[in-house]
């Protein structure tokens, strides 16, 4: 196989993924592993001998590249497929009032007359209140179209428990235990017992925006889709604010993320914190049986919660690890068995999100957990569109918000890899 990647393969993992691609893809990636397998043997030779084969080298690490980035589009094609399950499509062309409100959108976003607009909205079930900021809701086929690719694009939407709500908060109830219970005979009386702790979380949805540009003459063009053209202009950028706030977000005026949670060594964990185990390393992983450090994360997880885990990490982490073996001297790492498949770590899927932090003394470069029970997102109905054509004349803006939430539902579910020898 070609170091490089063929122009075939770079064409199979372009921006926008194709469900269509993902068998060719597959097929790419086996050949690519096994590549990355022999060449990286070759390397080890080396390292045992002695002698350091600096082109070696650089030929594994140009492998190893093109295998995150085949993966990456392969998981990119079966979120798609996911993501097109869940959100749908159509259905709205058959409901009069949604249509109605969708015609009625469409005058208003190229020529500023709202045609009614609100009560539109209350009639086609889109909202039951005002908005005191103003602007209005997109219709339902353009919020589809965004969730979409928030859905392909943010892999915490992929992992965590998506519930789209009607506030501005939340509140969940979680049971800490404590509930007294016992043994007693057929006529024994049943004393009364302990009463089980409750503990209150609070998720709160927060504001992110995009504001795209355009002109009068583009909104005249009938040709033009602008319900396409607003969901391609605020998706990325809503998906970008969204997947570094699910992991890192301070929690102020964003969601808060995995890492934004106080952590504490698993042996002492305690509800409230991330229970985190070590890689062994000062800066990055142990010289030696590097692979312990992940058997040693998935037993700290309860066993209630392994069956639905999955790991994740970075790109530039997961390149790291892919060249760790286990005892028997086979690789940690193991790719998908079919196009529809996931690569895997100890049978668990494994998830990559650069949002992630690098190698480094301290960090927690790798999470292990189930998130669907772990981690919580909150999408409050509706995103909405300000249409202001004076702010910077000639250009029209389109301030578009959608208010999302995001936090720890479960400090169980979680356990964090940190970047320490001991």
């Amino acid at each position: 196989m070609n170091m490089v990647m063929n122009s075939r393969a770079r064409g199979l993992v372009g921006v926008r993924a194709d469900a269509s691609n993902a068998p060719a893809i597959f097929e790419e990636l086996k050949k690519t592993v096994e590549a990355f397998k022999a060449s990286h043997e070759e390397e080890l030779k080396g390292i045992k001998a002695k002698f350091a084969d600096v082109v070696q080298a650089e030929q594994v690490a140009k492998i190893n590249a093109e295998i995150s980035t085949l993966t990456k589009a392969l998981d990119d094609c079966n979120a798609l497929v996911a993501a097109l399950k869940i959100g749908g499509g159509g259905g709205d062309a058959s409901d009069p009032a949604k249509k109605e409100h969708a015609e009625a959108f469409n005058k208003w976003f190229r020529r500023g007359v709202d045609n009614g607009l609100s009560d539109l909205e209350v009639k086609a079930a889109l909202t039951t209140q005002s908005d005191p900021d103003g602007g209005f809701l997109v219709p339902t086929e353009t919020e589809k179209t965004i969730d979409r690719v928030l859905g392909v694009v943010s892999v915490m939407r992929q992992l965590a428990t998506v519930m789209p709500i009607g506030t501005s908060e939340y509140k969940k109830f979680v049971s800490m235990g404590g509930a007294g219970a016992g043994w007693v005979g057929e006529e024994e009386q049943r004393p009364e017992t302990v009463t089980p702790t409750l503990r209150e979380l609070v998720f709160t949805v927060m504001e992110m925006y995009a504001n795209p540009a355009t002109t009068q003459t583009m909104l005249d063009d009938g040709i033009i889709d602008i319900a396409a053209w607003l969901a391609d202009e605020v998706q990325t950028t809503f998906a970008e604010l969204e997947g570094a706030a699910f992991i890192s977000g301070s929690g102020s005026k964003r969601p808060r993320g995995i890492l934004a949670y106080d952590t504490v060594a698993n042996a002492n964990w305690k509800w409230g914190k991330l229970g985190f185990t070590v890689t062994a390393g000062a800066a990055g992983f142990a010289a030696t049986n590097p692979a312990d450090a992940f058997i040693k994360l998935y037993y700290s997880l309860k066993q209630g919660m392994r069956n639905n885990a999955s790991w994740l990490t970075s790109d530039g982490v997961m390149e790291e690890i892919r060249k760790f073996k286990d005892g028997q001297g086979n690789y940690l790492w193991r790719a998908p068995d079919t196009a529809a498949g996931v690569a895997t770590i100890l049978e668990k899927p494994v998830n990559t999100d650069d949002n992630m932090p690098a190698l480094g003394a301290g960090s927690f470069p790798v999470a292990f957990g189930d998130f669907k029970r772990g981690y919580l997102i909150l999408d409050r109905l509706g995103i909405r569109v300000l249409r202001d054509p004076y702010t910077n004349k000639p250009k029209i803006h389109f301030y578009t918000t959608k208010r999302v939430g995001g936090g720890v539902a479960n400090f169980e579910a979680i356990k964090l890899m940190k970047v320490a020898a001991s």
